[in-house]
């Protein structure tokens, strides 16, 4: 009687999962929690001609119902003396494939939360928990067909995280930087 109960339990267990996986439901995501957080630092952007630029950068990691929140800003200090700040926040949520979040930057004509279009110049956000880091991509599609691939790898560490960020031009780098993000 025990083992035609737990077959049984087994197979509706297997079923209810592939069920789940068929219906597109989310796989079993990371957990945010150990990056959730404020963290500030400062860095020297290197550009591929050499040059460096001082920049100031904070971000903030939220857990959310369904994902989390990822913001950040970035003050740039040019050599001309003008300053220069951006601020960025991107909603994830989790998908269907485990580790892996699909951005949520707009709200479709039903509602749902879905990633931004590439083909009409906005960026295609997506991110991933690997381990101790947590990436976020960028993809941007101009309109000539050419492409631009920022990566932000903030790795967790003692006191807050390692952060080293690169932006592709075509596959070909063309700006990065690694700091360190204090914990507030």
């Amino acid at each position: 009687m025990f083992r035609t109960f737990h077959l049984k339990s087994i197979v509706y267990s297997l079923g209810v999962l592939f069920w789940a996986m068929a219906a597109g439901l989310p796989a079993h995501a990371a957990d945010i929690s150990p990056f959730v957080g404020d963290y500030v630092g400062s860095a020297n952007v290197v550009d591929d001609d050499g040059t460096e630029t001082p920049r100031d950068m904070s971000v903030s990691i939220e857990k959310s119902k369904h994902g989390f929140n990822v913001s950040w800003t970035t003050t740039t200090y040019k050599a001309d003396g003008r300053i220069k700040e951006q601020k960025f926040s991107v909603d994830f949520k989790e998908s269907n494939r485990p580790d892996v979040f699909s951005a949520a930057m707009k709200r479709n004509v039903f509602g749902h939360e879905v990633p931004l279009d590439p083909m009409q110049g906005e960026p295609f956000v997506w991110g991933r928990i690997e381990g101790d880091t947590l990436t976020v991509f960028s993809l941007f599609i101009d309109e000539t067909g050419d492409y631009e691939l920022q990566q932000y790898d903030r790795t967790l560490a003692e006191g807050g995280l390692d952060l080293s960020f690169s932006r592709f031009r075509n596959g070909t780098k063309s700006r990065s930087v690694e700091t360190f993000l204090k914990k507030n």
